[in-house]
């Protein structure tokens, strides 16, 4: 349930509200909008909903009580209709900007971040992404750099200006990973990976939040929920495709996805077309086709040798196909009421 502060609502108001609910020892999560702030209620059972809404609408300050059926609170349309802006270094995620994550799946040596960070700038990209704890269906497969890989990124960083995104896949290395990184990848491993869900949602650094390759919209979206329950509301959802019966395909992109989170939550939303087909010959085209769709944003694999890669190679634009890529998008973006 949540409930509606008046614009004339003052912070005592509000701090009255919040003071009642705790001390009937519901759960209170305050949303602060530009015109008019909400108030979410955890915890609250139906047969309690019609006595709160009676108590509160008496008060002049409080505008409306709204039920919400669905089991994600706050990650629902309903507690922030204006939407989430979410601010990395500048980076403003969520706005009428697009924006665009790039970079090598996996961190593999200083040099090829280097040059995959100067090109995916040149090309207009806003922030880094790059691999340096690696999940693979194979034991034996690269797995990433780690800590070290957690440094090269910083220092591309600073070199660059671009903020860095790489995956967080223990609870016991969310403290490191918060300590080098700007945004927290959760990927689709673990996106049902509650002890992680949760701990990310303890800080207060974004969370790129992908889909579970399995996972229904409404599963994800709780997924999404355990985080912001914790606290971090700094959340993104990112579409990074399904698994189907089809096989030409690495995943089957879920275009759908994109306008159902739009009206379902208040959370920016992220395409990864990148996983979403496998095929680097197939990224381009799905990326135009998501933010026709409504996308907030695209994460990217760029490599400067993709057929010496080693993750991912198949699916990794070069960077002239990126570069020419980020040109298409500057046709389309205006058309669709978006720019760069």
């Amino acid at each position: 349930m949540i409930v509606i502060l008046s614009s004339s609502a003052t912070e005592r108001n509000r701090a009255d509200i919040v003071d009642n609910l705790e001390a009937r020892g519901y759960g209170v999560h305050v949303s602060v909008g530009v015109e008019k702030t909400i108030i979410g209620i955890i915890g609250i059972g139906p047969e309690e909903k019609a006595e709160i809404t009676d108590q509160f609408e008496a008060f002049p300050f409080v505008d409306r009580c709204v039920p919400v059926s669905a089991p994600y609170k706050l990650v629902g349309k309903a507690f922030r209709p204006e939407g989430t802006i979410i601010t990395v270094r500048g980076v403003v995620i969520g706005g009428q900007k697009a924006v665009m994550m790039a970079g090598p799946c996996t961190v593999e040596t200083e040099e090829q971040l280097m040059e995959s960070a100067h090109a995916v700038k040149a090309a207009g990209a806003h922030i880094l992404r790059g691999g340096a704890y690696k999940p693979s269906t194979s034991p034996y497969s690269f797995h990433g750099h780690g800590v070290e890989a957690l440094k090269m990124l910083a220092s591309a960083r600073k070199e660059t200006g671009l903020p860095v995104i790489t995956e967080v896949m223990d609870v016991r290395d969310v403290e490191v990973v918060c300590e080098y990184a700007d945004i927290l990848q959760i990927g689709t491993r673990n996106a049902q990976n509650y002890n992680l869900l949760r701990e990310v949602g303890k800080v207060q650094t974004p969370v790129l939040l992908k889909r579970g390759m399995s996972s229904k919209i409404e599963e994800w979206l709780q997924a999404a929920e355990y985080i912001a329950s914790g606290g971090n509301h700094n959340i993104m959802l990112c579409e990074r495709g399904i698994r189907t019966f089809e096989t030409y395909t690495r995943n089957t992109f879920d275009i759908n996805a994109i306008p159902a989170l739009k009206e379902l939550s208040h959370l920016p939303v992220i395409a990864d077309t990148s996983h979403g087909t496998g095929k680097a010959s197939l990224v381009a085209a799905v990326t135009l086709g998501a933010f026709a769709a409504g996308a907030d944003g695209a994460i990217i694999e760029v490599h400067p040798h993709p057929e010496k890669a080693l993750k991912d190679g198949a699916q990794s634009l070069t960077p002239a196909a990126f570069n020419d890529m980020m040109q298409k998008l500057h046709q389309l973006l205006p058309v669709v009421g978006r720019s760069f």
